[in-house]
């Protein structure tokens, strides 16, 4: 099964030189483990699916010209109606790929679950993200800022994302890292992410949402911790307050919004914004109670603010 999986891989590279050549296809420059083993699953089901394509296509060709009007050679056999030879090769051709696919499938199920936590000795970075009209914003709840079109996340550390939509559904997505996951208005959804290499990834939303669309895109910049824990304070020296009021300004439809920064972030915005649908209506009431909710304990970049 490895060796199989080696060779089909390297089938699809082959294949795709042609294609990575024109320009760069960034689902294939991962640059962190999850977008890493989404590629190799991408090139070994590309390479199954060619050991049908390819023969087909040759012996399309190959029979017109073998049994062309105008070569006398050709056996002419009108009768023929089996060939043991030939079923044993259409059916176990497609059986061993479906089987090839079912473990793959079983395994990977559970491996890129998005749900699942990455297995790291470092702790992971929380982030909240909300998709609105027609921008990004994150939250930092373990450091109390927040940004618009703007994710920054440390190397090699797991980042653990909750994920929830303003109003109409959006579709979260960093090629390079990997895993698509939609954001639905009134529900919260997770996914877990890892850069292993530093620099700065395109993300966007992949699923169309209005006139905004094209323009809601946001940079990832994958730094050192180090790095991090400085952005995280020039983050804390901004001016701007996310708080109710301005998140009732955020919520408004708007194109090719500039990257802002927010030094401070009401306690439980995130969790007032999944559950404002929960009594029915826009919920003021959501929006009043939500700087009664209990801060979290801060980590130590944090806590050496205060």
């Amino acid at each position: 099964m490895a060796r199989l999986s080696r060779l089909l891989h390297l089938v699809g590279i082959l294949l795709l030189i042609p294609l990575s050549s024109c320009s760069e296809l960034e689902l294939l420059n991962p640059k962190g483990e999850i977008g890493a083993q989404e590629k190799t699953l991408i090139l070994v089901a590309l390479g199954l699916m060619l050991l049908v394509v390819i023969p087909v296509m040759f012996l399309t060709v190959y029979f017109a010209w073998r049994y062309r009007a105008s070569n006398v050679r050709a056996t002419y056999a009108p009768t023929w109606t089996h060939s043991t030879a030939v079923e044993v090769v259409v059916w176990t051709v497609p059986c061993l790929i479906v089987a090839i696919l079912a473990v793959m499938i079983w395994e990977t199920t559970d491996s890129l679950d998005p749900f699942q936590p990455l297995k790291s000795k470092v702790p992971p970075v929380r982030v909240e993200v909300v998709a609105l009209n027609w921008k990004w914003l994150f939250i930092y709840p373990d450091y109390g800022v927040a940004s618009i079109n703007y994710l920054s996340i440390p190397v090699d550390t797991p980042v653990e994302f909750k994920l929830t939509a303003e109003s109409m559904m959006n579709s979260f997505f960093i090629p390079q890292l990997g895993s698509q996951i939609y954001a639905m208005a009134g529900m919260q959804t997770q996914l877990h992410l890892i850069a292993n290499e530093p620099g700065t990834y395109a993300g966007l939303s992949s699923a169309f949402s209005g006139p905004g669309f094209s323009d809601m895109h946001f940079a990832v910049a994958a730094t050192s911790q180090k790095e991090f824990a400085d952005w995280v304070h020039r983050a804390k020296r901004s001016t701007q307050v996310l708080n109710a009021a301005t998140y009732r300004s955020l919520e408004q439809p708007s194109i090719k919004n500039p990257v802002t920064f927010f030094a401070k972030v009401d306690p439980g915005l995130f969790e007032t914004i999944v559950n404002r649908f929960m009594s029915g209506k826009m919920s003021e009431m959501a929006f009043a109670t939500s700087d009664l909710c209990t801060a979290e304990a801060l980590p130590p970049i944090a806590r050496s603010e205060n």
